[in-house]
């Protein structure tokens, strides 16, 4: 597979993102217009009552502020690996989401845990490690700049801030570095020069005739005829 076929940017790429950072503005915009209160709706660590918020914890917030902060990470994040990861995408995210609000249930304090800041941690955590592990230039490329601009998130996995779930941070974390591990997705062929190559011979290549066997280069003269 060749990089073109395997890096490809359509719809596909952003229809997901899009479609999930829609789905948190439409919950805090159902919350502002009917007064409902989604936080109940929430991860309750250690009830079993709690778990609902596995799945709907991501998409509740607690206000405007809360909700922008994760709404342009979730929005790169998810397209990145929509585009770097596109055969493992789905189940990357869903499994993501699933095993970060388990682990907050379990690790978590007894209050409710809402937004997607976890998911963004798992994001960030996977697109980081996945990189790394492969060792692909474009993977790792991606993981250089995910660390650039959200290598400072690591210090909220650490009870520093008052009022943040840094359960659901270390769970999201967790979480990616997990999925990054036992993830498997065929990679692009990796391009070969033609001194890779097997059947290269050295003493055949017109460029090496070029220089001698101290490696300086010897101008060719053609001879006249």
């Amino acid at each position: 597979m060749k990089d073109s076929e395997y890096f490809k940017f359509d719809g596909f790429t952003v229809l997901p993102a899009v479609f999930f950072v829609f789905v948190m503005w439409l919950v805090y915009w159902l919350e502002v217009k009917f007064h409902f209160r989604f936080t109940d709706n929430g991860i309750r660590p250690h009830r079993l009552s709690g778990l609902q918020g596995v799945v709907f914890s991501p998409f509740i917030h607690s206000g405007l502020k809360h909700l922008w902060s994760n709404s342009l990470p979730c929005l790169i994040l998810i397209t990145a690996l929509s585009f770097f990861y596109r055969r493992v995408s789905f189940y990357v995210l869903v499994g993501g989401i699933v095993l970060t609000g388990v682990l907050t249930w379990l690790l978590g304090r007894p209050s409710y845990h809402i937004g997607a800041s976890g998911v963004v941690y798992m994001l960030t955590a996977f697109l980081f490690f996945k990189g790394v592990f492969t060792g692909h230039y474009k993977l790792l490329s991606l993981s250089f700049l995910v660390a650039f601009f959200y290598g400072s998130l690591i210090w909220y996995v650490l009870p520093i801030k008052e009022g943040v779930s840094w359960e659901g941070h270390l769970s999201g974390a967790i979480a990616g570095l997990f999925l990054a591990i036992v993830t498997r997705n065929k990679l692009p062929e990796k391009r070969k020069y033609v001194w890779e190559l097997e059947h290269y011979k050295e003493e055949e290549d017109p460029f090496m005739l070029h220089f001698d066997e101290n490696g300086n280069f010897v101008e060719s003269i053609d001879e006249e005829e």
